[in-house]
């Protein structure tokens, strides 16, 4: 399962769900896989993320770097970097992947983020810095899926672009 996380009404908090949107417009995922937009619901994504053996997510994260910076979190890096969220769904969705535990389905969990440069302006545009990274985003997503041995088809690139989200 691809996890998109945030609110596209907060400039780059969305930027999950935008690229979860461009990866179902450029490619084509075997029926096993599925691609989510989880939004802000962090605790009610609960029942979701149990069915998943294998959870990809995509968030904006702070994490004091340079905005625009790429991040790739897995295993106890996740607790520990994003506990210090500053949205409440991400502290949300941690607690509902610790949750898992308890329902004995905790799947394994690998969190691709960005820095965001401004999640405070109300505009469902990102940013231009968070605009030029979803291409490289798009990329660690596929490079989890080929890791993981998991087969996808590119569609034809007609009117797809970075332009079109």
């Amino acid at each position: 399962m691809v996890l998109g996380l945030g609110n596209i009404l907060f400039t780059d908090e969305g930027f999950g769900i935008h690229i979860i949107e461009k990866l179902q417009k450029i490619c084509k995922f075997p029926d096993n896989v599925s691609i989510v937009d989880g939004g802000v619901l962090g605790l009610n994504l609960l029942g979701i993320i149990c069915q998943a053996d294998l959870l990809i997510v995509v968030d904006a994260i702070r994490n004091n770097g340079k905005a625009g910076s790429l991040y790739r979190l897995e295993g106890d890096a996740i607790p520990e970097r994003v506990r210090a969220k500053n949205s409440l769904h991400q502290i949300d969705f941690i607690e509902a992947l610790t949750m898992c535990q308890a329902l004995d389905k905790v799947p394994e969990t690998v969190i691709l983020g960005i820095e965001p440069e401004d999640i405070e302006t109300v505009s469902i545009d990102l940013t231009a810095t968070a605009h030029e990274k979803i291409d490289q985003m798009i990329d660690m997503v596929l490079a989890e899926f080929d890791r993981l041995g998991i087969h996808y088809q590119k569609r034809a690139a007609d009117n797809v672009s970075c332009d079109s989200i």
